[in-house]
């Protein structure tokens, strides 16, 4: 069995390393993953039984993620193929107003990015809003994108979406706790995001009437959008569920308490109830197809995470990393952020650099002591502060949606990291050190 056999901490390193090279030479993530295992427990002594036990071993450590991956399908399904994040996104413009652009824009990409849409899709969804009070405020493009990637960076570690579960789960604390340790820290990003946007309207290209042109292809029929009373329906309902036991723990109700309701099964009844609502439940089993259709990478991506992270906690790699912290009189706590930043930029995508993160090195960060709660808020904050660089897909949807070309691009790249790293700042002194 893998319990018999300890894998040197340098072939799991190794093999670490094999899977990140592969992925930065785009080579698909699963098989990168799952190469990396396979010769990282090679390497390291274990003979072709072993390793396919470890393979196995660490695969199955991450199928209760899978499936509340698989149920936040549904709810991600109902929120972008129903229009609801369509009609949240334009109201909060249309009633902040012109003069509180800026602030508008990040707001709404951070609210339909924190209800469970996927960052790339809130940016694709709320880029044209942008593009049109951008021209009429002379608001550059390279602002735009940034309040818009800084909202929905914000809005992605609040969010039922697949890195928040797998932050939770990796270090098994409830998803809303993890919501909740967030919030602030996600306050301070779309803070951060704002004052940058404002700093940078004048720099860059501006908006041209070209960029609004090519809108009209893809234009939303708004009249048809559901409202906004329907579409809140489907978010509130599933924070009010989430909520129910932190409340009834705090407030020392019992009856709350033994709820237990799993995001699991929340986020589907959510969905569903939200989709009646809208008078939309003729096309559920159209919108769960959707939702899992886009949950199908990042179900194959845990799949090779868990397999590498498999290979990690087989090996003797923790001891060597708390040994050499501890050496270097470096505070634990930091492994944390560090190790989330680090899987981030890596992967180019905050779902599987947490997943990394938590896979590789939460044996190690918990053993320094650090709460799970707290680790798990750090790595997850720490997996947005560099996962927009240019070998992932965001990089380049983000591009299109805003019609730039990859030079105009890279120059968000320092400004949507300071609004990443203001996030995991917050909750690292919150969460690590005060907490």
């Amino acid at each position: 069995m893998a319990g018999t056999v300890v894998v040197s901490w340098w072939a799991a390193l190794i093999g670490l390393a094999l899977a990140i090279i592969l992925i930065l030479k785009k080579l698909n993530p699963v098989y990168s993953l799952l190469l990396g295992a396979i010769i990282g427990s090679l390497l390291g002594g274990a003979n072709l039984l072993q390793t396919i036990n470890i393979l196995i071993a660490g695969s199955q450590s991450v199928v209760g993620t899978i499936l509340r991956v698989l149920a936040a399908g549904m709810l991600a399904g109902v929120m972008m193929e129903s229009g609801s994040a369509e009609t949240l996104a334009r109201t909060i413009v249309t009633k902040l107003g012109d003069r509180l652009a800026i602030f508008a824009l990040a707001l709404a990409t951070m609210v339909i990015t924190a209800v469970g849409v996927f960052i790339p899709v809130a940016v694709l969804i709320v880029a044209p809003i942008a593009l049109e009070a951008g021209k009429r405020m002379h608001i550059s493009k390279l602002a735009l994108l940034v309040a818009l990637s800084g909202g929905g960076k914000a809005g992605n570690i609040i969010s039922p979406n697949p890195n928040t579960i797998a932050a939770a789960k990796g270090f098994n604390v409830e998803l809303s706790q993890v919501m909740i340790a967030d919030f602030i820290p996600a306050l301070f990003g779309l803070a951060m995001a704002v004052i940058l946007a404002t700093l940078l309207k004048n720099k860059g290209s501006q908006v041209l009437d070209e960029d609004l042109e090519n809108l009209t292809a893809d234009a939303v029929d708004v009249e048809n959008l559901p409202s906004l009373g329907s579409s809140l329906v489907t978010p509130v309902v599933a924070i009010v569920l989430l909520l129910l036991n932190p409340i009834g723990s705090v407030l020392n109700i019992t009856a709350l308490t033994k709820l237990n309701l799993d995001a699991m099964y929340v986020l589907p009844i959510a969905a569903i109830i939200g989709a009646l609502a809208m008078k939309q439940g003729g096309k559920l089993r159209e919108y769960a197809k959707a939702g899992m259709s886009r949950m199908t990478d990042v179900v194959l991506i845990l799949l090779g995470a868990g397999a590498i992270g498999g290979l990690i906690t087989n090996s003797s790699l923790p001891e060597q990393v708390i040994a050499l912290i501890k050496a270097a009189h470096v505070s634990g706590t930091l492994l944390a952020p560090i190790a989330g930043i680090l899987m981030g930029a890596a992967a180019a995508s905050t779902s599987t650099g947490v997943i990394l993160a938590t896979g590789s090195f939460g044996k190690a960060i918990l053993g320094f002591g650090v709460a799970p709660l707290a680790a798990a808020a750090m790595v997850h904050t720490g997996g947005i502060v560099i996962d927009h660089l240019p070998h992932g897909n965001y990089f380049h949807v983000t591009a299109n949606a805003m019609h730039m070309d990859i030079a105009e691009r890279s120059k968000c790249i320092l400004y949507e990291s300071l609004v990443g790293l203001t996030c995991c700042a917050v909750a690292t002194i919150m969460l690590g050190f005060l907490g």
